[in-house]
């Protein structure tokens, strides 16, 4: 069997090209959905995007979300699957601190919370959320 060997990680922080289509690629791999291109362009439009890639592959991405001042929050860092677990979420995440104006707030996901803590973030605030379906989305499962 032939072991996977990938190219050099290329890291770009911050990403201003990142295109919608590919992060949708991406994105779909970690949390398939239905999602819509010209919605995601605006909303990456809105972010400082941080990205790492193979080649020309896009193997993750972080978004902050600042309003510089106050409060900075990471709505998404996708890994793809086959390439979590080599450090790719942690230099992610590095950047986006380095970069933050702002103190970071953010939720984790059921289970990911080790990956958080090992990078020194500490459990805050309780966080709270509202399910809304998403603007143009067919499935009832996309809030």
């Amino acid at each position: 069997m032939k072991s996977f060997q990938p190219k050099a990680i290329r890291y770009a922080h911050p990403d201003e090209t990142l295109d919608a289509s590919v992060f949708l690629s991406l994105a779909n791999e970690v949390w398939p959905g239905d999602y819509r291109v010209e919605s995601v362009a605006q909303a990456l439009a809105k972010t400082i995007n941080f990205t790492a890639w193979d080649g020309q592959r896009l193997i993750g991405c972080a978004r902050l979300l600042t309003d510089g001042y106050f409060f900075g929050t990471i709505p998404e860092i996708l890994v793809h699957p086959a390439y979590q677990g080599r450090g790719i979420g942690k230099r992610l995440m590095e950047s986006v601190w380095e970069l933050s104006p702002t103190s970071l707030f953010f939720g984790a996901q059921p289970g990911n919370e080790p990956f958080f803590e090992k990078l020194g973030y500490t459990k805050s605030i309780q966080s709270y959320h509202q399910k809304k379906k998403r603007r143009g989305s067919t499935s009832p499962t996309d809030l």
